[in-house]
């Protein structure tokens, strides 16, 4: 079965960073988009960012745009997600997903807190 499984969570500082990390395994991942999402207390669930396993092309929540970096190694099957520059409003679960690149996001971890203090 396909597992995803988020770390590096925790507490940050505004304008600090953290990098959270996600280790995929149970298949190949070749053709598939690994993406991250977060939810906030009270809010949906909104898309972050994600990457072609393939050819790393990336794409962004325009929020997070010039401070969040997506990027994976394929020989460890992990994926990252560079934060930089911190905000409160960053403060959510983090979770990891991926979809083959026809289908919707259907594998999903079990998530990571992170919180940003103000």
């Amino acid at each position: 079965q396909v597992q995803l499984v988020e770390s590096g969570g925790g507490l940050g500082q505004a304008g600090g960073s953290l990098r959270l990390s996600c280790v995929a395994s149970g298949r190949r991942f070749s053709n598939y988009i690994m993406g991250w999402f977060r939810q906030a207390p009270g809010k949906q669930r909104e898309f972050v960012a994600a990457i072609n396993w393939n050819g790393g092309s990336a794409d962004y929540l325009d929020s997070v745009k010039g401070r969040f970096t997506i990027s994976r190694d394929t020989a460890k099957n992990t994926v990252y997600l560079q934060m930089n520059s911190l905000k409160p409003e960053d403060t959510a679960v983090y979770y990891c997903a991926a979809r083959y690149y026809t289908r919707e996001y259907e594998f999903w971890g079990q998530g990571t807190q992170v919180t940003v203090s103000s």
